[in-house]
């Protein structure tokens, strides 16, 4: 049986902000934006090269809902992913390597964490 993780869903209190953040800073693909009546706004975004995406909206869930934490982000080069998203206006920590592992973190603006991830080969 195969179980594949393809959408994480993130609490939002502003959906066009988010929307900018993940789509013109951070680089995600735009996968849809629809709104299917009743006040409701659904938006799917995909990070480059990722089988999995992360959703919003509004009539989704919660918006005081607690945030995610921790979503990783693997990428081949931490410096030059950092150098990108930071070239866009996202705050990121600085790299630290934690003996095999490099990291990078931030967070969007409702406080949902993330961190870019270096498996080190």
């Amino acid at each position: 049986m195969d179980m594949r993780l393809e959408l994480v869903p993130l609490p939002t209190t502003d959906v066009d902000r988010s929307v900018e953040f993940y789509v013109e800073r951070m680089g995600f693909h735009l996968d849809h934006d629809v709104q299917p009546g009743n006040g409701m706004r659904v938006v799917q975004v995909t990070p480059p090269g990722s089988a999995c995406s992360i959703a919003f909206g509004v009539g989704m869930g919660d918006p005081d809902a607690p945030r995610v934490s921790n979503l990783h982000l693997v990428v081949a080069d931490i410096e030059a992913a950092r150098a990108e998203v930071t070239a866009r206006g996202v705050e990121v920590s600085e790299v630290q390597d934690m003996g095999g592992v490099k990291y990078a973190f931030l967070a969007d603006p409702d406080g949902n964490s993330w961190a870019l991830q270096e498996l080190l080969r």
